[in-house]
């Protein structure tokens, strides 16, 4: 499960195997075996690697399949991935109105 993660996260952000084993303090076929699930990187990796797509720990080893954020807090609102510009803003919206409502009060 991390191997595809890994692939399809690096391939979305446009970095090559070699740039990626850079970027890790690795090779590129550790890269590699990564990416075919033939070992898994170390905690202190995962960590990188989190940060460097910025998704959650339990994102990339398969515990969760929503790709949140590793830097969140109970402040963070996760929204579906289907939402669109417009439906965030409406989010948005919605949240300025209780604010708005919590001061009336």
């Amino acid at each position: 499960m991390i191997g595809e993660r890994l692939q399809e996260l690096r391939k979305d952000k446009g970095i090559s195997q070699a740039e990626f084993a850079k970027i890790l303090g690795v090779s590129h076929y550790t890269v590699s075996s990564y990416e075919c699930n033939r070992s898994d990187p170390d905690d202190n990796a995962k960590i990188l690697i989190a940060k460097l797509f910025d998704v959650s720990v339990d994102y990339l080893i398969g515990l969760i399949d929503e790709p949140l954020s590793y830097n969140r807090n109970r402040m963070t609102i996760s929204v579906p991935q289907n939402f669109d510009d417009n439906d965030i803003a409406n989010i948005k919206d919605y949240v300025s109105f209780l604010e708005f409502q919590k001061i009336k009060k």
